[in-house]
């Protein structure tokens, strides 16, 4: 029989068990409880990170292009890199999202590159002006816009927008008078430092992003020197300047694509109220020859890419208001 000394520490043994099992069940309550709470705040925060990225997607889509930049609609990104380009300095490179709104072919792309001013001679359906292309500060895009005026691509074109607000410009040089057309290939911007658009009569690119000038251009009529030098400045209109000022002060059409619901009344970039027409372009001395696009050797990181894939990549959609 066991004594009551016995039975005491048999007891004292029993309860210091317990004790310690509940300590060891409570530390692993904290654990659970901590794990727990870890994983919670880990989901909480990629539920909130999901909704920012979504609500943020949604507002870029939601947003236009036109804003206050003359810019070149565009159908799609092109990969420069490997598209077919001219082997000289200009290396005009093939548009490869969108075929051209009138095909002309390419313009030449001899070394070294012209340098020789030209005269952009048009006649507009709300009279006559002319265009001085500077081809010392611009070779090759002046070199481009020549040889496409020598190639008519102009004939017959709307200026298909007028911005009186913000920035003051006349945008033309789309075939298809929406915006969204160019020549077929696009052109390299040259001293966007050296760009000044503060001069009234000034001539630049619009475009799509950095690279993408193409066959539209923006008459500025009021100093636009916010604007921030992105945009190939290319010449200056040398006479006729009163036909784009007459456009301008004639304001913005009521049905204007590029305005938003609340400034109908008063719309400030969309088409001009006074249309004109750019009837006949014609240039001297004219550009000679025409250019030949060859297509670039994959390189091994643009193979490596995509080796697997044969099914044709998208493209992810430009935001602009129009190139050319």
């Amino acid at each position: 029989m066991p004594t009551n000394k016995q039975r005491r520490e048999a007891a004292r043994r029993h309860l210091e068990r317990q004790l310690e099992r509940r300590q060891i069940e409570a530390q692993r309550r904290k654990q659970r409880n901590l794990i727990f709470t870890v994983v919670g705040t880990v989901v909480i925060l990629a539920a909130i990170v999901i909704v920012v990225v979504i609500a943020a997607s949604g507002t870029s889509k939601k947003k236009t292009a036109s804003g206050s930049s003359p810019s070149a609609s565009a159908s799609a990104t092109d990969s420069s890199a490997d598209s077919p380009k001219t082997s000289g300095p200009c290396g005009y490179t093939q548009d490869t999202s969108q075929p051209a709104a009138k095909d002309v072919g390419f313009p030449p792309d001899p070394s070294p590159t012209p340098t020789t001013n030209r005269t952009l001679s048009i006649k507009s359906s709300q009279g006559d002006f002319t265009i001085t292309l500077n081809a010392t500060t611009a070779p090759c895009t002046a070199q481009s816009i020549a040889y496409l005026a020598g190639k008519g691509y102009y004939n017959n074109t709307k200026c298909h927008r007028l911005v009186d607000s913000g920035i003051y410009v006349l945008q033309c040089g789309d075939p298809t008078g929406t915006g969204s057309g160019g020549p077929g290939y696009y052109t390299k911007d040259e001293n966007l430092d050296k760009a000044d658009y503060s001069q009234v009569g000034t001539v630049a690119m619009a475009n799509a992003g950095a690279g993408t000038d193409g066959s539209q251009f923006f008459i500025i009529y009021k100093d636009t020197s916010s604007l921030p030098k992105q945009y190939t400045q290319i010449g200056q209109v040398t006479a006729g300047m009163d036909v784009i000022q007459k456009v301008a002060a004639a304001g913005v059409s009521t049905v204007s694509p590029n305005s938003s619901p609340s400034d109908t009344s008063s719309p400030t970039d969309g088409t001009p109220n006074l249309p004109i027409t750019l009837n006949t372009v014609t240039v001297a001395p004219p550009v000679e020859g025409s250019g030949t696009m060859v297509t670039p050797t994959p390189t091994s990181a643009s193979t490596a890419a995509s080796p697997a894939s044969s099914a044709p990549s998208a493209t992810a959609p430009v935001s602009s208001a129009s190139s050319g």
